[in-house]
């Protein structure tokens, strides 16, 4: 079978470009340049000259070709523009989960399979399998990866069935320590190469430096509300429909400057997100301060004390039925219609247990337990087992 291998320059792309040239497979590699602007970054160096000789190297180790395909103005125009289209609402998107949907599982998956491939491969640790059903259709399933500490399913939660159909993950069942000790003993240069904790398609910048050089500071207020208040805000009332409960469930609790304190100042409401506590310079306080609302309009960032402070928590959250994604098309659910699931609203955070509610007004995910930091604009992605079902926008 001819693969292509979207090779990054890191180690878990290299290992699994290995493993499928071991499997006796016609290994092709591609490294996809992302971005061309140097003043963004936090080192002398284009990142991607680094990433790109260090791919070049494992490709010749490995003796597979190797091309560099130049992606920075797709990359611009469907990830970056609208990052900061979304950032300058108020809202936080996921770069990492639009990069997968909008370049590597889309354009890149045409590229490859325009030059004869049978299937991409990516380093991501997640799964891939299918089923047949009675009919004689065949259904492609999402899996988390083996490797609990570093699934990544999350990331590609926006796949359909035909970019299922065409997609590999090598080391989905591999841990990370057993990744790099692959890439030791077959001496790869990138064994030892720390993993990227820049953006997917820049490299080691931080997003706050990258939106503060894009974005124009405006200075507003922080003001802190109270414990008390938040609580009042948080009194639930009687319902006559399970629609109308997830809808009160699923609303931001909205605060107005009377409603605390003014106790310092902020750069730009739109370089925050809901949830964080760093970059606030807020002192004084016995426990971390944390955003649990934006007036984008006014430009004050509303916070409260405590990672435990009851703004920060909802019970639900809505997505737009425009917005709905289903990885397994064949069970979306119909109007009035629920279903039992785990799910998570970021990489990285643990499944919750869930109940999925379609309407028409809305699709909503009501949760088990109250769910810290639901920022709009995030991706909701929702599990059965080890299998992801689908995901959605945040709203």
């Amino acid at each position: 079978m001819k693969i292509v291998v979207g090779l990054s320059g890191g180690v878990d792309s290299s290992v699994a470009a290995y493993l499928l040239k071991k499997q006796g497979h016609d290994v092709v590699a591609l490294f996809m340049r992302n971005w061309n602007d140097a003043s963004v970054t936090l080192e002398d160096e284009c990142p991607w000259i680094e990433d790109s000789n260090d791919a070049l190297m494992v490709a010749q180790k490995l003796g597979i070709p190797f091309q560099v395909i130049d992606m920075s103005e797709l990359y611009k125009e469907k990830i970056v523009d609208y990052m900061f289209a979304e950032y300058e609402k108020g809202r936080t998107p996921n770069p990492d989960v639009l990069c997968n949907r909008e370049v590597k599982f889309d354009v890149f998956l045409k590229t490859a399979l325009s030059l004869g491939a049978d299937k991409v491969a990516t380093g991501h640790y997640a799964r891939v399998d299918s089923t047949t059903d009675e009919n004689g259709k065949e259904f492609f399933h999402l899996l988390a990866g083996k490797y609990n500490n570093k699934d990544q399913s999350y990331f590609l939660c926006q796949l359909n069935q035909e970019q299922l159909s065409k997609s590999l993950f090598p080391i989905g069942e591999l841990t990370k320590p057993e990744v790099r000790e692959i890439a030791k003993e077959i001496g790869l240069v990138t064994a030892d190469k720390k993993d990227s904790q820049g953006l997917c398609f820049i490299g080691k910048v931080s997003l706050p430096t990258f939106l503060q050089q894009q974005l124009e500071p405006k200075e507003g207020e922080i003001v802190e509300i109270f414990e008390d208040f938040a609580q009042f805000h948080q009194e639930k009332p009687s319902f006559s429909t399970k629609l109308k409960e997830l809808e009160f469930l699923s609303k931001k609790i909205s605060y107005q400057k009377s409603d605390g304190k003014v106790i310092g100042k902020h750069p730009g409401a739109h370089y925050f997100t809901i949830g964080q506590s760093k970059g606030l310079g807020i002192g004084g306080h016995k426990e971390s301060c944390f955003i649990i609302h934006r007036d984008m309009e006014n430009n004050i960032l509303y916070v409260g004390e405590g990672k435990n402070f009851p703004g920060l928590f909802r019970k639900a959250l809505k997505i737009e039925n425009s917005e709905v994604h289903w990885v397994r098309a064949d069970l979306r659910l119909k109007n009035g219609e629920s279903m039992k699931v785990k799910a998570r609203i970021r990489y990285r955070q643990p499944l919750e247990e869930a109940t999925l509610y379609q309407f028409d007004e809305g699709f909503f995910i009501e949760f088990e337990n109250p769910q810290s930091a639901i920022a709009e604009g995030q991706f909701a992605a929702w599990y059965d087992g080890e299998e992801l079902l689908g995901s959605g926008v945040i709203s």
